[in-house]
């Protein structure tokens, strides 16, 4: 399910309504541990162009710590 997350976002990047609507749905579906991956990944590959979606949407998840899932 991340990997599809990853082309979806990838796909809509072009839009900040979009890229920001698909990560909200993104969020609400991955467990803990890809919830991480995708939150690295996003910023990884979207600062500076998303900072701020990217730091409203992750802003308040709880993660775990890496290990212990």
């Amino acid at each position: 399910m991340l990997e599809y997350f990853k082309v979806i976002l990838q796909k809509v990047s072009f839009d900040h309504y979009l890229f920001e609507k698909e990560l909200k749905k993104a969020i609400e579906r991955l467990i803990s541990e890809e919830l991480r991956e995708l939150r690295d990944w996003c910023f990884r590959q979207f600062s500076p162009q998303f900072d701020l979606v990217l730091k409203d949407c992750f802003q308040g998840i709880r993660l775990p710590e890496r290990g212990n899932v």
